[in-house]
């Protein structure tokens, strides 16, 4: 049974010290109660209350890894309902699923597709995440050779569907090593469907066909019978039914800490979908509310582009806006007489306007200043954009070393820095550009003589 702040109180140093963020001990033990944050955020607990609170300091949602290595798969261990609460930790998995049935050419295109796909998003590189193999055929030995196809040619994650333990076990056989998901476990095969987790050490999927109630039996079972990492699969798949559940679900792990559902979910957004259109959206509302896996049955570039960057919009830190390392970045291939524009660290501001420069064809040097993650306006108005931190990066990265001439252009929102940006850079010749980062191609055409 979870402990109230008070009980918890009672286990910590009573210091008062502030190290935690919190003003109080008891302030921290409240939140603490509240799944709002964890024990290890306090550095003086003891070890007898680290044992004493460990119930209490618990994650309301387990961490489950499906996978092994540099790409495995990462779920769970969110404490918050909305983003905006603190942050989401773990992003959704994005799984395309394969079928048996398909061809030996089909099977290999689809995992050469998927694994060759990749995007570049505010400087980082994402792809999707791993493998759905379904036992469609009903027959083991081609699933497993199914399986066995798809890890030879990837080393992606893989989520093992079949609901015949002996299909299951047969395709562990080929790939047990790679910690697959096993899924699933339901009320008519979980008993070999748990020995099998047991024997492999891989996480189990639970799939209810009645409801949350029985699908917090099958996971207490599951638990009772030694296994621990558990996804759990409501069983409904339509927009409003999976939106209603899952809600549903999120909310009685964290509110009501109810453990039986304290794991995470796996999704199937194209057993809910007639078209496409719909698998994309309904793939969309999972991302956000709240499914820990989703797997889609249709692979497209432009779906996998839109659900990735859908995900790393919600799964973004609102606390931590992405950043760039400040510097002297090179858009095209610019020359000694190229432009020199400067812009905050921002990774939204420094992508627009370096989108916008290569758009227009202007090769530039950018000079991305130090302005802790905040945009332009933004970070002029706290103090971490002014005229001495943009001659300091002008210095500091050598800027006159790459340029045959002395002219920088800032950014038109700050214009008002130009006459102190002038005394701290006397040699130079101090442009105001555009306010919006679309203009300053047609910025540059009129005003760039060099």
């Amino acid at each position: 049974m979870a402990l109230t702040g008070v009980q918890i109180y009672k286990f910590l140093p009573k210091t008062n010290c502030k190290e935690c963020d919190f003003p109080t001990c008891l302030a921290f033990a409240m939140k603490l109660a509240a799944g709002g944050v964890e024990l290890a955020a306090c550095p003086y607990v003891s070890d007898e209350g680290k044992a004493a609170l460990a119930a209490a300091s618990k994650p309301p949602i387990r961490l489950v890894t499906i996978g092994a290595g540099e790409k495995k798969i990462e779920v769970g261990n969110e404490t918050v309902l909305f983003r905006h609460e603190k942050t989401f930790v773990h992003p959704t998995g994005l799984v395309v699923r394969i079928k048996d049935t398909a061809s030996a050419d089909d099977v290999a295109k689809t995992v050469a597709e998927v694994s060759g796909y990749s995007v570049d998003r505010v400087g980082m590189t994402f792809g999707l995440d791993g493998f759905a193999i379904q036992n469609d055929s009903g027959d083991a030995a081609a699933f497993a050779k199914c399986v066995e196809t798809v890890s030879s040619k990837s080393d992606l994650p893989l989520i093992l569907m079949a609901t015949d333990p002996a299909a299951m076990s047969a395709a562990l056989g080929k790939v047990g090593d790679a910690k697959p998901l096993i899924y699933a476990a339901t009320k008519d095969n979980i008993d070999q469907m748990v020995e099998l987790a047991k024997k492999c050490g891989c996480a189990l999927a639970v799939r209810s066909s009645d409801g949350l109630n029985e699908l917090a039996e099958l996971t207490e079972k599951a638990i009772a019978a030694g296994v621990e990492d558990l996804i759990i699969d409501s069983g409904v798949r339509d927009f409003a039914g999976t939106l209603t559940t899952l809600t549903q679900i999120r909310r009685l792990a964290l509110a009501k800490r109810f453990e039986p559902l304290g794991y995470p979910v796996i999704t199937f957004p194209g057993e809910g979908a007639s078209s496409l259109d719909e698998e994309a959206v309904l793939a969309a509302q999972h991302i956000a509310k709240y499914g820990s896996i989703v797997v889609i049955d249709n692979f497209t570039p432009a779906l996998a582009l839109a659900l990735i960057t859908m995900r790393l919009n919600i799964y973004t830190d609102p606390q931590k806006p992405i950043q760039m390392k400040p510097g002297l970045y090179q858009i095209g291939e610019p020359k000694a007489e190229s432009p020199l524009c400067v812009t905050t660290n921002f990774s939204l501001t420094y992508f627009s306007i370096a989108g916008e420069l290569e758009g227009a064809g202007w090769a530039s040097w950018l000079l991305v200043c130090d302005t802790e993650r905040l945009s332009v306006l933004t970070a002029w108005s706290a103090g971490k954009f002014d005229a001495e931190k943009i001659a300091k990066t002008v210095k500091g990265e050598n800027a006159a070393e790459k340029v045959s001439h002395r002219n920088v252009i800032i950014p038109g929102g700050v214009a008002v820095l130009r006459g102190e940006l002038e005394e701290e850079l006397p040699d130079w010749k101090i442009m105001v550009g555009p306010r919006e980062a679309m203009a300053v191609g047609g910025y540059l055409k009129e005003n760039w003589k060099n």
